[in-house]
């Protein structure tokens, strides 16, 4: 596990970005995994810079999310279909064919078959991570147990607290999400963490201070993949 202490978050979002645009240089047909949230909203608007600077082309690019609400249509102002129109896909030249987030409106069980297929025959070549203030990866949140594959989750309460500045109130953040599970986040070939907020200060330190792996703290199954970097600003250094 590589870690980079940067010295905040504008140069941790500049560091992340140029690590996928070299990514997708290398293999202009990458598959890459991606968030959505406050963290990596800088990530793609160093990555839209790239494309408006003739640097970089999405035109052959393929991309996964990690996750979506259920029950909100992708018209919603907080789906994250809308926040990744907005935020990346419609900014650059990426065929939005190409680009897949789970359904959040249709049932449970066709979400998730739906999902799977889709992650069998899109491997990533990367995955861009954030992180919840209860550890929590995609919407894999704290549990006695990983989950392997895609599965709907009924998100923790702190999850909705912290996701609710994004709402009017916390009464309008969806309770339930369809996430990739822990194992499908981790047959990513390469994964990148950044990590943004005062906030996340104690699931990074049960990331990086021991060597433990609890499902309790969601985001220490990285510490078992082959090929992660955690990118964090020196104000949160454990």
């Amino acid at each position: 596990m590589k870690k980079i202490i940067t010295q905040n978050h504008e140069e941790s979002s500049s560091l992340v970005a140029y690590s996928i645009a070299d990514i997708v240089r290398e293999k202009k047909d990458a598959c890459l995994g991606l968030a959505t949230g406050g963290s990596v909203e800088l990530v793609y608007a160093n990555l839209v810079q790239f494309f408006e600077k003739g640097t970089m082309s999405f035109s052959d690019v393929t991309t996964v999310n990690l996750d979506e609400y259920i029950g909100l249509p992708p018209s919603h102002l907080q789906s994250y279909r809308r926040f990744m129109d907005q935020n990346l896909f419609d900014l650059v030249d990426i065929d939005k064919a190409n680009t897949y987030i789970p359904p959040g409106m249709q049932a449970p069980e066709a979400i998730l078959a739906d999902f799977q297929k889709m992650l069998a025959s899109r491997p990533r070549d990367f995955q861009l991570l954030g992180i919840g203030s209860n550890g929590h990866i995609g919407f894999n949140e704290p549990d006695s147990f990983f989950g392997a594959n895609a599965h709907v989750v009924t998100l923790d309460e702190q999850t909705r607290k912290d996701n609710s500045r994004f709402f009017d109130s916390i009464d309008e953040v969806p309770r339930q999400a369809v996430t990739m599970g822990a194992g499908d986040i981790m047959k990513a070939s390469k994964i990148i963490l950044i990590v943004r907020g005062e906030n996340k200060r104690d699931a990074l330190r049960e990331l990086l201070s021991h060597d433990r792996v609890d499902p309790r703290v969601p985001c220490t199954i990285l510490k078992c993949h082959k090929d992660v970097t955690i990118v964090y600003p020196k104000e949160l250094a454990p």
